[in-house]
């Protein structure tokens, strides 16, 4: 059966017959949630072909033809990446990548140019960029390399998210019972932690106690990785 193949130009999008497959998301990315594609271009033409470029494997879109109109816009609420032009009106997109990362937006970036070079790409890539790609763009590998950094955003949102319930967790202890969890953790016996808070042995078994079912755990073991991850340590204990 004859298809249709997009030819990216930079400029648009022509179709091509040709006895091939267009582009495809993986099925895995496709059913993560809604992740969306944010764009940055100030060709209008470039904006609308990438627009129905991934509107056409399902992917929510919102472009820009500026960094600061995708400053003043909502940053959606999902997994994202940025496709992002190099040469853009005022500030140049290694610039804006530069102040997403001080802002602490950590959102993962495809650069995008028809007039890069080795040193601007190997800048952006040392700055965190999931990809650089030149103009004409393929349709097949910007979608790969979208593929790539919304998988990345997911990992980083599901990895956030692990923190954020922990520290609640974490947050319901007492502050002796935050003193206990950072003492056993750093490998501490109960009749030293004892010791070193000034109650009994007994009490600090008590304590433990708790902490392990507050952070709902069964282990030490996890609930080191879980004070390692936290970053908890012990305040100058005395022993250990």
């Amino acid at each position: 059966m004859l298809n249709h193949k997009i030819r990216w130009d930079g400029y648009g999008a022509t179709e091509l017959p040709f006895v091939t497959k267009g582009p495809t998301l993986p099925g895995d990315l496709a059913a993560g949630g809604e992740p969306v594609v944010l764009v940055i271009d100030d060709d209008i033409a470039i904006r609308e072909s990438l627009a129905s470029l991934f509107q056409s494997v399902g992917l929510r879109v919102k472009v820009f033809g500026s960094a600061p109109a995708l400053l003043q816009s909502s940053l959606p609420n999902a997994p994202s990446c940025l496709v992002l032009d190099i040469r853009l009106p005022g500030i140049s997109g290694l610039d804006f990548q530069v102040d997403l990362e001080k802002a602490g937006i950590r959102i993962p970036i495809i650069f995008m140019t028809g007039h890069g070079d080795i040193p601007m790409s190997v800048q952006a890539m040392k700055a965190g960029a999931i990809d650089f790609l030149t103009k004409p763009l393929r349709p097949q590998e910007m979608i790969h390399a979208v593929t790539r950094a919304i998988a990345a955003d997911q990992k980083r949102r599901a990895e956030e998210k692990t923190v954020s319930d922990l520290r609640l967790l974490y947050e319901s202890l007492t502050p002796r019972e935050r003193d206990v969890l950072a003492l056993v953790t750093a490998g501490m016996m109960n009749k030293l932690i004892a010791e070193e808070l000034g109650i009994s042995e007994i009490t600090v078994k008590v304590h433990r106690s708790h902490v392990m079912r507050k952070m709902r755990t069964r282990s030490l073991a996890d609930l080191a990785r879980i004070a390692d991850t936290l970053g908890i340590r012990p305040d100058k204990p005395k022993r250990i």
